[in-house]
C-alpha cells in the first residue's frame, strides 16, 4: 500500500511516455557502449582490461544495486528516486562523452549503472501507482516494448552515431535524451510505501563485492595470468564474500534475497535460463561489433546494420511465442530457446574474414529467434513458480540474477576470447616481430578491442599484408573456439532446464498458472 504525497495521479499518458523513454535508454547504454569500444580504443589506447570496464562497470553496478534501489525508492519516494537516477545517468553520460582518459569513462559508466538501477526500479513502481487493472498490464507492455526497441535498434542507431560523430556522440545522445526525461520528471506523481523496509546494506555490499571480485579476476587474468596470486586472491575473495552474503541473508529478518525460493526447482530453472542466454546472446552484442570492425574493416554503421539480424527477431518473436504458449508449455518453449541459441552459436562459426552478410544471416537470425521466444514467457515462468504472496520478491531476485548473469557472461567471454586470440598469435607472431609487430599479449588486446589496423601499421609495409592475414586468422580462430564454448554450454543447459521445469501437480505445489508476459529486462 502506498501513501501519496499530495501530488495527484494526473497525466498518465505523460507518465507512461517518460518512463518508457527512460527505460529504452537502458539497453541503448549497453549496445551503444559496445559499438563505441573500437573508437574509444583507437582514440585513447587504454589497453583491453581498462576498455572492458566501459561495459562491465555499467552492468556490474546496475545488477548489484537493483534491489537496494527499489527499497530506497519505496522509502524516499519513487519520483525522487527516478529524478536522482536520471541526474546520475545524464551526468555520467555527459562526462563519458567529454572524457579524455579511460579511467574517467570507466568511473562515469559505473555511476551510469547506479542511475540505471534507480531509474528502472522507481520507474516501474511509478507505473504501478499510476495505472490499475487492465491499464497496468498495457503500461508494462509498453515499457517492455521500449526495452525491446532499445535492444533491437540500439546497435543500428549507435552505429549511425559513431559513423556520424565518433564514439563520443553515443554518450552525448544518451545524456541529451536523459536530460529531456529529467526536465519532464517533475510532473510525475510521487508515492511512497507505508510498509517500506530498511535497505539490506550488508547483503548489498557483500553481493556487489563478490561480483566485483569475480569480474576483476576474469578481466585481469589474461594479462597477469590465471594462476597469478592476485587472480587467485580475487577468486578467493569472491567466494568468501558470497559465503558472507548467504550467511547475512539467512540472519536478516527482511533479507534482500529470500534464499528459500531456490528450493523451488522451477524457479531455479527460470533463473538459470537467462544466465545461459547471456552467454549465447548478450555476449555477441558486445563481442561481434568489434570482430566485424577489426577483421573486416567495416564501419560502425555497417556493423550496427548487421546486428539487426541478431536483434530484430526479439521484437517479433515475443508475440508469436505468446500465441504459441496457449498450446505449448513453457518447458518446451524454453528448451527450444536454448537449442536454437546454442545451435545458432555453433552455426555462427562459419564467420571469417571476408565472408558476406548472407553467410552469417542464418545463424544470427536463429539466435535472435531463440532469444525472442524466451522474452515472451521467461518472466511469467519465474513469477508463477512461487506462491503468489512471494511474487514480488521472486521477480526482484529473478531480474537481479539475470543482470548478474550478463555481467559474468560478458566479463568471462571477453577474457576467454582475448586469451584464445593471444595463444593463437603467440604461435606465429615471432616471425613478424623483426618487422615491428608487438608482443602477442599487446597485439591481442588491440585486435580484440577492434583495432587490427593500428597493430598492422606498426609492421613494415612489405610484411603488413601477411601479418594482417595471420592476425585476422588468429582472431577468427579464437572467436570460433569461443563460439563453440557458448554453443556447447547452451545446448547442455537445455536438458537440465527441461528436467527442472518438469510439470508437477498443482496440489503438490500450490502454485498459480503461467500467463505469458513481456520481459522487462533492459538488456534482454
Amino acid at each position: 500500500m502506498s501513501e501519496e504525497s499530495g501530488v495527484p495521479r494526473s497525466r498518465p499518458t505523460l507518465t507512461l511516455i517518460t518512463v518508457c523513454v527512460a527505460g529504452g535508454l537502458l539497453p541503448l547504454s549497453l549496445t551503444g557502449s559496445s559499438m563505441a569500444l573500437p573508437g574509444i580504443n583507437a582514440d585513447l589506447e587504454p589497453g583491453l582490461a581498462a576498455l572492458q570496464w566501459v561495459v562491465n562497470a555499467y552492468n556490474l553496478l546496475f545488477a548489484s544495486l537493483m534491489l537496494a534501489a527499489g527499497s530506497l525508492a519505496d522509502r524516499l519516494g519513487r519520483r525522487r528516486m527516478f529524478v536522482i537516477g536520471s541526474v546520475l545517468f545524464a551526468s555520467a553520460s555527459a562526462v563519458s562523452a567529454a572524457a579524455g582518459h579511460i579511467l574517467v569513462i570507466d568511473v562515469a559508466r559505473a555511476i551510469a549503472g547506479v542511475g540505471a538501477a534507480a531509474v528502472l526500479t522507481s520507474g516501474s513502481a511509478i507505473l504501478a501507482q499510476t495505472f490499475q487493472g487492465p491499464a497496468l498490464g498495457k503500461a508494462f507492455g509498453a515499457l517492455g516494448t521500449s526495452f525491446g526497441f532499445g535492444l533491437a535498434f540500439g546497435p543500428f542507431l549507435s552505429g549511425l552515431l559513431v559513423s556520424a560523430g565518433g564514439w563520443r556522440a553515443v554518450f552525448a545522445a544518451h545524456a541529451a535524451v536523459s536530460l529531456l526525461v529529467l526536465l519532464v520528471s517533475r510532473l510525475l506523481p510521487e508515492s511512497r510505501s507505508a510498509a517500506a523496509t530498511r535497505v539490506d546494506w550488508l547483503g548489498t555490499i557483500t553481493f556487489s563485492g563478490s561480483l566485483l571480485a569475480f569480474v576483476l579476476a576474469v578481466v585481469q587474468a589474461p594479462q597477469i595470468g590465471w594462476t597469478d596470486p592476485v587472480t587467485v586472491a580475487l577468486f578467493v575473495g569472491c567466494a568468501l564474500l558470497m559465503v558472507a552474503f548467504v550467511f547475512a541473508e539467512r540472519r536478516q529478518a527482511a533479507p534482500m534475497f529470500d534464499l528459500s525460493l531456490f528450493r523451488q526447482s522451477r524457479y531455479v530453472a527460470a533463473c538459470l535460463v537467462p544466465v545461459a542466454l547471456a552467454f549465447g546472446f548478450v555476449t555477441l552484442l558486445v563481442l561481434l561489433p568489434s570482430y566485424l570492425i577489426s577483421v573486416d574493416g567495416v564501419s560502425a554503421q555497417r556493423a550496427g546494420v548487421t546486428l539487426l539480424l541478431l536483434t530484430a527477431p526479439t521484437l517479433i518473436m515475443p508475440s508469436i511465442a505468446g500465441y504459441l504458449s496457449r498450446w505449448v508449455s513453457a518447458r518446451v518453449l524454453l528448451v527450444v530457446t536454448l537449442l536454437l541459441v546454442g545451435g545458432g552459436a555453433a552455426w555462427l562459426t562459419v564467420i571469417d574474414r571476408g565472408v558476406g552478410v548472407l553467410t552469417i544471416a542464418g545463424p544470427l537470425l536463429t539466435i535472435g529467434v531463440g532469444m525472442g521466444i524466451s522474452l515472451a514467457i521467461l518472466d511469467a515462468t519465474a513469477v508463477s513458480s512461487v506462491e503468489p504472496e512471494r511474487a514480488g520478491m521472486a521477480a526482484g531476485m529473478f531480474n537481479t540474477m539475470r543482470l548478474s548473469g550478463e555481467v559474468v557472461a560478458i566479463a568471462t567471454m571477453g577474457s576467454v576470447l582475448a586469451g584464445l586470440t593471444q595463444a593463437r598469435l603467440a604461435e606465429g607472431i615471432g616471425g613478424f616481430q623483426a618487422a615491428g609487430a608487438p608482443s602477442a599479449s599487446e597485439a591481442a588486446g588491440q585486435i580484440v578491442a577492434g583495432d587490427l589496423g593500428a597493430v598492422a601499421e606498426r609492421v613494415a609495409p612489405e610484411s603488413r599484408a601477411a601479418f594482417v592475414d595471420f592476425a585476422a586468422g588468429a582472431y577468427s580462430d579464437g572467436f570460433h573456439t569461443a563460439l563453440w564454448v557458448l554453443a556447447i554450454a547452451t545446448v547442455l543447459a537445455a536438458p537440465v532446464i527441461g528436467v527442472l521445469l518438469r510439470e508437477r501437480k498443482a496440489a503438490a505445489t500450490g502454485l498459480h498458472s503461467e500467463p505469458a508476459a513481456r520481459s522487462l529486462d533492459p538488456v534482454a
